[in-house]
């Protein structure tokens, strides 16, 4: 049996001091076999949001791979923006997008933000063809008969919850992964968890979204999701600060 901890969206800066200290207490106490953080690691992209980000995930002592969110880039400073984006995130360089393999299940990472989008919400999804083949690239090597989860920030396509992504070709890299072999995509962004298949071509892969672990809630409190793989399936359970937690 393999348990990962799938978290997201912990906004230093605005985060819920009660809810990361939970999910340390969690991790150690039963030591994941790893920890997938799908972006959103700050608020602002200010380096101290960055330094506490870095100290946090170093202290669960778990493989850990971490995706960019759009929070994650400058967004006031265009010349940070637009020349050195990742410069900020050097600390944690070692985790950003980091393949995993973790038995039986390879984690891939896709980078669903950009620097400049063709209109006004910069916050929203966009699949570039580079970051696409990088990704298809991976999961084509994954060896036969694992798992293939694909991690990135956005949902591809919309998960029923109040926030939105609106992911740009986002659809087409989900029928494109799916086709290679997929099984689910783990997401973050919109703060609410959800559970949900999608078919492509006779077969479904599964949109896996973390709630948050900030202030910055939405219709449910601060959640991670357990991901549990056993006998070549999964299940998802989203644990929700109080102890309580929901099969989805």
């Amino acid at each position: 049996m393999t348990r990962l901890f799938h978290v997201s969206d912990v906004h230093f800066g605005r985060e819920d001091r009660e809810a990361v200290e939970w999910f340390g207490a969690r991790v150690k106490e039963e030591q994941p076999d790893a920890v997938i953080m799908t972006g959103d690691l700050t608020m602002q992209a200010h380096r101290h949001e960055f330094e506490a980000a870095a100290k946090w995930l170093e202290s669960l002592g778990r493989p850990t791979t971490v995706e960019v969110g759009n929070h994650d880039l400058p967004y006031f400073n265009l010349w940070a923006r637009f020349v050195t984006p990742y410069k900020r995130y050097q600390s944690l360089e070692r985790m950003i997008e980091k393949p995993l393999d973790v038995k039986g299940v390879a984690v891939v990472p896709l980078k669903t933000t950009a620097r400049f989008q063709f209109r006004l919400d910069w916050s929203k999804g966009y699949v570039s063809t580079r970051s696409l083949q990088q990704s298809l690239a991976l999961v084509e090597a994954v060896p036969k008969g694992d798992l293939i989860f694909v991690a990135c920030h956005h949902p591809l396509i919309e998960g029923g919850t109040r926030m939105s992504s609106q992911t740009r070709r986002g659809i087409g890299a989900l029928e494109a992964l799916s086709t290679a072999g997929a099984h689910a995509v783990l997401t973050g962004h919109v703060h609410d968890p959800f559970d949900i298949g999608h078919e492509v071509g006779g077969r479904t892969v599964r949109l896996i979204g973390a709630g948050t672990l900030s202030q910055r809630v939405r219709a449910k409190p601060p959640s991670f999701n357990v991901i549990t793989v056993k006998d070549g399936g999964f299940e998802t359970v989203a644990r929700f600060l109080g102890e309580s937690s929901v099969a989805l």
